[in-house]
């Protein structure tokens, strides 16, 4: 099964997260978002969709043309997994929204979305991107928990693993 890392970052800490989980997961592409087009969704069995949120809840500006074009790509039979990258100390009310509209689009284009995450060790009020006790993908906090981003890509990445092939 191709799979597709699609990200957009401001920062550089998304494209960090987006390298380490393209490093974990043998022949897997690792793209810009701004880069991408409908045939490159289409053209993955698995899509890791990757955003920062900025301001309050909104998607990383790469994102802006690019979510035309997931939108309109036709991911019936494809799995998707969504990261995120916020502040939960300083956004607590909005933390890692941008991926909850990731999680969105990519289920009304027929996909199936994989990597649910626990909300647990986690300290922010709400998010967009919780339903239950789980986040719809990893979130990821370089602001206030760097130090446990390389572990949680890692188990992330084995969830993927198990739940996708």
């Amino acid at each position: 099964m191709k799979t597709g890392i699609f990200y957009g970052s401001t920062t550089g800490n998304t494209a960090n997260a987006a390298q380490q989980i393209g490093a974990l997961l043998t022949g897997a592409q690792t793209m810009p978002v701004e880069d991408a087009v409908k045939a490159s969704f289409e053209a993955c069995g698995l899509l890791i969709l990757g955003t920062s949120t900025w301001g309050i809840g909104d998607l990383q500006d790469d994102w802006n043309d690019s979510l035309d074009s997931l939108r309109a790509a036709d991911l019936r039979g494809k799995k998707v997994a969504i990261f995120g990258l916020g502040d939960q100390l300083g956004y607590p009310d909005t933390f890692v929204d941008a991926m909850g509209t990731l999680y969105e689009t990519a289920v009304a284009a027929g996909a199936t979305v994989i990597g649910k995450w626990p909300t647990d060790d986690y300290d922010f009020l709400a998010s967009a991107a919780v339903n239950g006790d789980q986040f719809l993908g990893l979130p990821l906090d370089e602001e206030n928990q760097a130090a446990f981003t390389e572990e949680r890509i890692a188990a992330w990445v084995e969830q993927l693993l198990a739940e996708a092939f």
